[in-house]
């Protein structure tokens, strides 16, 4: 993943598109802060999951500070901040759909045995386990309470 992040920055750097440039050059200081983090704790530079997860993160930074700039009347900030979305996205796998999150949960459910509110965390674990960057875990989160509390 880094190298394919290297390799759109320079291509970026060469079209002279410095709104892309510079969404690029904040990836990778997120990336190297991450793996300066990691080396700290002891276990070296960060997976391509822990990547994928910070990407993830940085999205739905980006989609608040949109939300808020569209309540304020600056449509040109969301703008920038959707733009920036766009990139960052370029480099995470597809989103599951609606209908393949409920089937996943639902997989979940049957793998864990879950049966209550008590499991939550086993449904959850084994979600994060196989769709880690490709699922919205704050959004599945709702889901999951439903189909534990028969809701």
């Amino acid at each position: 993943m880094r190298e394919e992040i290297n390799a759109a920055l320079k291509e970026a750097m060469k079209a002279r598109d410095a709104e892309r440039t510079g969404t690029l050059r904040m990836i990778g200081a997120a990336i190297k802060d991450r793996d300066i983090e990691s080396r700290v704790g002891g276990t070296g530079t960060a997976t391509d999951d822990e990547l994928k997860q910070l990407l993830a993160k940085m999205i739905k930074q980006r989609q608040e500070s949109a939300t808020i700039y569209e309540q304020n009347a600056r449509p040109e900030l969301a703008e920038k901040e959707k733009a920036e979305i766009a990139v960052i996205q370029s480099f995470l796998p597809k989103q599951l759909s609606d209908a393949e999150v409920a089937a996943a949960i639902d997989a979940a459910i049957a793998e864990t045995g879950a049966a209550s509110m008590k499991d939550m965390g086993k449904v959850m674990g084994a979600l994060k386990a196989k769709h880690t960057g490709v699922m919205d875990f704050a959004a599945a989160n709702g889901a999951i309470k439903a189909k534990l509390t028969g809701g």
